[in-house]
């Protein structure tokens, strides 16, 4: 994924070489010298991640770190210290300004690159949460100014598991200096049981457990739907590297080495909580105040006021992080032949698996509308147009591929759908114009034959080649 990284270091040398890794790995990298200049560009240039030394003169990293954290517009950014400092003090200090690691000098690349991917997924997350909070704050229905540092990280519900009892006990009596509430487990049987069960604030899991192995225990935590979104930390040795760096991939959220320094485990704890709880707050405060305001009341997809305010705000932000937005227009095929010949209960059941199977074969970050009648808009942020294209013939084969069954009648249809797209980068358009451009597109591929896709200044698509691996492009 692409993403735009802050380095600050006041020594070239460092940042040039953190610059080149960096870019290597086609991440979009600014670079600033001092603590004034790192805080000018977090402002302007609202990158997805700072990697930031602590040793400067003037303002020093806390402090930068410090004044990111105290600003709620740009508060959710991750920011990693790097250093050569080694004491756990330090390292602590840095967590508690409210970074999100502490990486030591000379960097470990693995660790660096599993770091900065899993920090800007998870800050990708959070800004689309926001996106949609902002949206809703617009449309007149929440308003809360909120940033992830205003969140209590005390009275957590943390489940551990550890089969080392002197290991659980010590991690379990340092959470309880926060009033945790703490259930420590001994294996992966057990705390899959405990979380099909129960709610947790952060799950801690050790990478070294003597019968099973804890990154496969990860791994399933992840791929629940009741875990999916519990951050996790791991715990781990020096010799854990690798694995360390796979269970980020796989969507871990951090990790402490051995032997566990207490502080530095709850500062860690305390960070995860408060992120876990900092995104729980926005997606409630958005879900809650927007179901009858922004959502179709036939398909429960967002509909057309929503759109149109969302994605103005894609539109803005695509000037500011020079990414393109992908817009999509889909209209089902001879929707009107359905309602006459079955009636209108057939038609609105059509409408809704319609949009199920829109919303099933999205990127979690994705966003998809009803714009009326059996007229349907996708809007992707930040892709490139060969990934749009993918997207919009996944969604195009989710529909034909498979009879739609209406249960009312106990019959099957076979529904297909035309999808016009556009590919916007960075301008300055309203929203019309823009829908507008995917419209035309979508004229040219009803005009086509139906059941299939046209984009703008690409044509018609051919479907053998833009298949994909649908549920690794959704994830």
């Amino acid at each position: 994924m692409s993403a735009r990284i802050l380095v600050v270091d006041d020594i070239l040398p460092n940042v040039k070489l953190l610059e080149a890794k960096l870019s290597s790995e086609y991440y979009d990298v600014l670079t600033a010298t001092s603590g004034e200049e790192a805080l000018q560009k977090v402002e302007e240039d609202r990158p997805d991640l700072v990697l930031l030394d602590v040793m400067m003169p003037g303002m020093d990293g806390f402090e930068v770190c410090k004044r990111i954290k105290d600003n709620p517009m740009v508060a959710h950014i991750p920011v990693v210290m790097v250093t050569a400092l080694t004491d756990a003090v330090d390292k602590v200090r840095g967590l508690e300004s409210g970074a999100d690691d502490f990486l030591s000098k000379p960097v470990n690349d693995i660790a660096l690159m599993a770091r900065v991917s899993s920090l800007v997924r998870l800050k990708m997350t959070i800004d689309e949460w926001q996106a949609r909070e902002n949206t809703a704050s617009q449309l007149g229905v929440v308003d809360d100014n909120k940033s992830v540092m205003d969140e209590p990280v005390d009275h957590a519900r943390v489940l551990i598991v550890e089969d080392q009892n002197f290991e659980a006990d010590k991690i379990a009596e340092t959470l309880h200096r926060d009033n945790d509430n703490v259930i420590p487990v001994d294996s992966g049987m057990k705390a899959m049981e405990y979380a099909s069960q129960h709610d947790f604030d952060l799950l801690i899991i050790s990478l070294n457990l003597k019968k099973e192995d804890g990154l496969r225990l990860c791994s399933h935590l992840r791929s629940n739907e009741r875990t999916r979104a519990v951050p996790i930390i791991m715990i781990a040795t020096e010799d854990d590297m690798e694995r360390i760096a796979r269970g980020l991939e796989i969507g871990a959220h951090d990790y402490i080495m051995r032997p566990v320094d207490r502080n530095e485990l709850l500062a860690r704890a305390r960070t995860q909580i408060r992120r876990k709880r900092f995104q729980k707050r926005l997606r409630d405060s958005y879900e809650n105040s927007l179901e009858m305001a922004v959502r179709d009341g036939g398909t429960g997809l967002f509909n057309r006021r929503y759109l149109e305010v969302h994605l103005q705000k894609k539109l803005d932000d695509s000037k500011i992080s020079g990414r393109n937005v992908g817009v999509l227009i889909l209209d089902i095929d001879h929707f009107k032949l359905v309602n006459d010949t079955y009636g209108h209960v057939i038609g609105d059941e059509v409408l809704q698996e319609f949009a199920d199977r829109l919303r099933d074969n999205l990127r979690g970050f994705d966003l998809v509308a009803r714009l009326g009648g059996e007229e349907f808009v996708a809007i992707l942020p930040d892709v490139p147009a060969e990934r749009a294209m993918i997207i919009a013939e996944r969604l195009r084969c989710s529909i034909a591929d498979a009879p739609v069954r209406c249960r009312s009648k106990d019959i099957s249809l076979e529904i297909t759908t035309s999808i016009g797209g556009a590919l916007i980068e960075p301008g300055d358009y309203s929203v019309q114009e823009v829908l507008d451009r995917a419209d035309t597109a979508l004229y040219e591929a009803k005009n086509g034959g139906r059941n299939c896709t046209v984009f703008e200044n690409f044509g018609k698509l051919e479907p053998e080649k833009y298949k994909s691996d649908a549920r690794r492009e959704i994830e």
